[in-house]
């Protein structure tokens, strides 16, 4: 901060132009038909099709296939004009955008092609509204964002990529440990080749439920849980005993997940609550590594029923090796589920330092265009 501080100070101490976007860009496309040539889902480059084709889409959704030609020659940032509208990122050169994906291809005399991504993130950019909103040409072309010099450009860069980097390491060291922790839990549930006695899941459980309640209202000092947690709150509560909950129905349906202290559950989830020679947490991390979902029946609708749960039938190692291997478990899911003090936390708060310090770096006084 001290850098910029210095370059604003010594470039533009009165501030800096707002400028155009139309004004700011050799050109501002829309994207238009598929190439005559190209293979749909390819997801890298090859020697027929070294080329990509991107559409309106968000990260690698907006991959659409490989082509032989490329439309935009040089780097440019992209901007998704329907669906995920406002979506915007860097594209690297040689690629085709396909449907209404609009193509920015900076002045680098005047915006870095980095700067300009960054500076949009704090941009509104705003649709056309009916039946199918989209973002238009001529819309993105009005749109106007300050201009400071490129030095300033280049250093605003150069910190928000440093936070961008420590990000995504982040996110690949979370995805490694995620990797970890299912590996590490499937070899400690693993008790196919052990001498372990199995059980019905009715047998261990004091009981296999449907919740009640069906959410009404939305107000209370309880939560309502349902197939993917918290769904609603109610003025009363029905339990108050730990105990784990399966969604029933529906696309959820098989997610375990724990719920504590005084709460309601939904009609669509199942409550199940293991007896003392079944650890709570053990119980958890075993249906959750079964995968409950495939024992889902039905077609348009999978349906998981409380009958079914009682009847399935898993290993019961004695309560001090479930207690062993839930110790070991905890601490995986702690790093890499906690959102209070594990890698999550730890990418929130850093997510919160970058959009911090993007929105004070990108914060420029405006002067008049004289």
């Amino acid at each position: 901060m001290n850098n910029i501080d210095a370059l604003i100070a010594q470039l533009c101490p009165d501030g800096v132009e707002f400028r155009e976007l139309g004004d700011l860009c050799l050109s501002v496309t829309a994207g238009g038909d598929l190439p005559e040539n190209y293979k749909k889902g390819q997801v890298s480059p090859s020697n027929e099709y070294p080329y990509p084709i991107y559409s309106n889409g968000c990260d690698g959704n907006a991959l659409y296939g490989f082509t032989d030609k490329y439309k935009i020659s040089t780097e440019a940032v992209t901007i998704s004009a329907r669906g995920t509208i406002g979506f915007h990122t860097v594209r690297k050169a040689k690629f085709t955008p396909i449907v209404r994906l609009i193509s920015l291809i900076p002045n680098k005399e005047m915006i870095t092609t980095k700067f300009l991504n960054y500076v949009l993130d704090i941009t509104p950019i705003g649709g056309t509204s009916g039946s199918i909103p989209q973002l238009t040409v001529p819309t993105v072309r009005k749109i106007a964002i300050p201009l400071p010099p490129l030095p300033i450009q280049q250093e605003i860069v150069n910190i928000l990529d440093k936070f961008t980097s420590l990000q995504a390491e982040l996110q690949v060291e979370l995805q490694v440990r995620r990797a970890q922790y299912e590996y590490y839990r499937n070899e400690l549930l693993n008790f196919e080749a052990k001498e372990v006695e199995w059980k019905p899941l009715g047998e261990v459980c004091d009981n296999i439920i449907s919740g009640k309640n069906a959410l009404k209202a939305n107000e209370g000092d309880y939560p309502v849980y349902g197939s993917t947690g918290i769904i609603g709150r109610s003025n009363l509560y029905v339990y108050e005993n730990d105990c784990l909950l399966v969604a029933r129905v529906g696309a959820n349906a098989g997610f375990v997940y724990k719920a504590k202290g005084k709460y309601d559950v939904s009609d669509n989830t199942l409550i199940i609550r293991p007896k003392e020679i079944y650890n709570m947490s053990f119980a958890y991390f075993q249906l959750l590594n079964l995968g409950l979902n495939k024992f889902a029946v039905g077609g348009g609708q999978p349906l998981i029923t409380a009958g079914l749960l009682k009847k399935l039938k898993i290993p019961l190692p004695p309560l001090a090796e479930q207690n062993r291997i839930v110790a070991i478990l905890d601490k995986f899911d702690k790093l890499v589920n906690d959102i209070s003090e594990g890698l999550p936390a730890e990418i929130q708060a850093r997510r919160k330092q970058y959009e911090y310090y993007r929105g004070k770096l990108l914060d420029f006084k405006s002067i008049s265009n004289g």
